[in-house]
């Protein structure tokens, strides 16, 4: 272990993010009622730009309105390219009130990219007197981001959590797919005369795990587009949470329940991790650093993989 340790990720649940449009506020008590974890507002890709003024006005409005409950309630500004992106920030911050958690900024491809939105937010909690800080999260979807993206990762204390954004990396790396998400047709090995798929999304998200572990910030897989597609949803997002991703995007409310299912973790999963954590008690109060459980070697490593299992439990449960 390095002697700076790894910094632990916010300690809160992420296993959803439904996201809707702020040009159809009539969604949004459905979407508060939701069982996701985070709310995603949208301001950027599904508001078409004659709506953008109104959109906002919308979302600032349902702020207050709304009774959230217990969500993680954010809202994804428009780009940095684009002219209305300093205006979401300002007005947000300025006029939805304190219930507003976070800001996500998407299409990231630098850490000057962060510092930009943190300056403004800064700025704008110093007018309007917020005493608890926004967060932020940022979408990797673009060759840029992913290039940078442990920069981004570290380059703000604000930063909560990095998602990728399938669609947009896929056009940025100029991918021959439309698809957003899951196995695509001609990535495949041949062998024997048999095709196997494999993932082209496993090195980005590896990528974003490693840069989100290593500075303390959640990592999260984004939309999958087929919506009528269930087991390839699920496929998607288990191989995610095996890669250490903490949770995944919702774009339609039937697929709340399937990403809550795979992020959390399973009641055998937990009473396992507890019986494991037993084990090493026992085995340190007998001097030893490894002990034996169920026909396998487990040590300190072991714990701290318990320790994870049973902290995402506790949380669900409280």
């Amino acid at each position: 272990m390095s002697f700076r340790p790894q910094p632990a990720v916010p300690s809160r649940l992420n296993r959803c993010q439904l996201f809707g449009p702020g040009s159809r506020p009539a969604i949004f008590e459905k979407m508060a009622a939701s069982a996701a974890d985070v709310i995603n507002l949208d301001l950027e890709d599904s508001v078409a730009p004659d709506d953008k003024a109104q959109a906002r006005a919308n979302i600032i409005q349902a702020v207050g309105d709304i009774d959230w409950g217990d969500k993680w309630l954010s809202v994804r500004i428009n780009g940095l390219d684009t002219p209305w992106w300093h205006h979401d920030v300002i007005d947000l911050v300025e006029k939805a009130g304190a219930r507003l958690n976070q800001i996500m900024i998407p299409k990231v491809g630098c850490a000057a990219d962060v510092y930009a939105v943190d300056a403004v937010v800064t700025a704008a909690e110093k007018v309007a007197g917020r005493s608890t800080p926004l967060a932020l999260e940022v979408i990797i979807e673009t060759a840029a981001g992913i290039s940078h993206v442990e920069e981004i990762a570290a380059a703000s204390p604000r930063l909560q959590a990095m998602s990728l954004g399938a669609a947009d990396f896929a056009a940025s790396m100029g991918m021959q797919t439309t698809g957003i998400g899951g196995t695509q047709e001609n990535y495949y090995m041949l062998r024997e005369g048999a095709r196997y798929w494999s993932d082209p999304w496993h090195w980005a998200q590896t990528a974003i795990v490693a840069a989100c572990r290593t500075h303390g910030v959640l990592p999260v897989d984004g939309p999958f587009g087929d919506f009528s597609d269930e087991e390839g949803f699920l496929a998607q997002a288990r191989r995610s949470a095996t890669l250490g991703m903490v949770g995944k995007w919702a774009i339609h409310p039937k697929q709340v329940a399937l990403a809550n299912a795979v992020f959390s973790p399973s009641e055998a999963q937990v009473t396992e991790a507890r019986e494991i954590l037993a084990a090493m008690a026992q085995a340190q109060k007998d001097g030893s650093g490894a002990t034996v459980y169920k026909g396998r070697l487990v040590d300190l490593a072991s714990i701290r993989q318990a320790e994870v299992i049973v902290r995402q439990a506790e949380m669900i449960g409280g």
